[in-house]
């Protein structure tokens, strides 16, 4: 099997601690953590390990591929790059980084309405292959504006989050006077100061800025504080009324992300949608909640011939992607995995990571005699 990623890392927790060295604390904290004492992080990771495979040795074998069709499009790994806010913040161009690297992949890329490149660059990078999750904005000519730039720009798929009612009550952020651009006062500094070559590329690259929203944007805006701007721009509670027009306008695919519960996955069928995201923010919402790979099981059981069921949160490595697609997941995304890696690696991060996790994939899948993606469910030990 052909190494294609720099030896020095091969885990993502290698990227990860590398990560740690590489950027101010403040935005390590941001990127790492969780909510509240960080139960659901933790527990996300955890109990998708406790899933057990079964290898079938002396099966004859005939070889094992990556490919995995969603929506009608054929992926070269049954994996993609979730949303992340706020990603030039971490490493300075970040999000143009990884959508290049998924469209060289030929993987997904989901571009955040908060994150730092706009929508039109995001699919200028990936030949129109990009997909968008939209924040659910209190006003609906901010709505349909949104919405039909990401028409414009060819997005495949829109995904609309339903986990964001409120915001994470996340303490590490609250000490860190976390904004945009941050709260630079002599902690931050510091810092910063100590982590040279982020600065650079911070100066060469200019202070990160919400590019989506730009053009929506009042020039005498404060934009020190994140939260106060979401709130005021933002409704983040989904509910049918809101959802409707969007199935109405929106043409291409339609998902919804934050899924974890059987309930929302009947009204998300009854509501016409493609797909669904079982997800829990990365365990940066309900600290109290489940893992994701807990509803997963029975949402992937139960409905998963009526609609597409796709998973994020907890998964870290081609292991966990084989875990969660035997419990049930059609396709699976990562956030962290993918910013660890730019933020360790810059401008390599993004093909280090996509070839890391699919090298590490096609192992377990040679190992289980597992000749397709949709084959692992097969080899789940109940």
């Amino acid at each position: 099997m052909a190494i294609k990623f720099d030896t020095r890392y091969p885990s993502i927790e290698d990227l990860r601690r590398k990560a740690q060295k590489k950027i101010p604390k403040f935005a390590f904290e941001y990127l790492d953590g969780g909510c509240n004492e960080d139960v659901n992080l933790i527990r996300n990771t955890a109990e998708i390990r406790d899933i057990q495979l079964k290898p079938n040795y002396l099966r004859k074998h005939h070889g094992s591929s990556l490919k995995t069709k969603l929506f009608g499009i054929e992926y070269d790994a049954p994996f993609g790059i979730a949303p992340v806010g706020l990603q030039g913040l971490m490493w300075p161009n970040s999000p143009e980084i990884l959508a290049k690297a998924a469209f060289e992949h030929n993987i997904p890329f989901i571009l955040s309405t908060v994150t730092t490149t706009s929508i039109e660059r995001a699919s200028e990078l990936t030949e129109g292959k990009a997909w968008f999750q939209l924040y659910h904005p209190t006003e609906n000519r901010l709505r349909d504006d949104i919405i039909k730039r990401a028409e414009a720009a060819e997005c495949p798929v829109l995904v609309i989050l339903c986990d964001v009612p409120t915001f994470g009550f996340r303490p590490r952020d609250i000490r860190n006077g976390l904004a945009m651009p941050p709260k630079m006062n002599l902690t931050n500094i510091l810092q910063a100061i100590g982590r040279p070559h982020w600065s650079l590329q911070t100066l060469k690259h200019g202070i990160p800025n919400f590019e989506v929203l730009k053009p929506y944007m009042p020039k005498d805006l404060d934009l020190k504080q994140l939260g106060k701007f979401m709130d005021q721009t933002f409704s983040g509670r989904l509910n049918e009324e809101k959802i409707k027009p969007i199935r109405d306008m929106w043409k291409g695919k339609l998902v919804l992300k934050g899924v974890a519960s059987e309930y929302d996955t009947e009204e998300a069928i009854r509501l016409g949608l493609d797909g669904i995201i079982v997800s829990n923010h990365g365990g940066r919402q309900l600290d109290a909640g489940q893992s994701t790979v807990k509803p997963l099981a029975t949402i992937a059981e139960k409905y998963g011939d009526k609609i597409t069921v796709m998973m994020d949160s907890g998964i870290r490595s081609g292991p966990d992607v084989a875990r969660s697609m035997a419990s049930g997941a059609k396709f699976t995304f990562m956030g962290r995995s993918f910013m660890y890696g730019v933020s360790a690696l810059g401008k390599k991060g993004g093909n280090h990571t996509i070839s890391l996790l699919k090298t590490e994939l096609q192992q377990v899948m040679e190992q289980l005699c597992c000749e397709k993606t949709t084959d692992f469910p097969y080899h789940l030990i109940k």
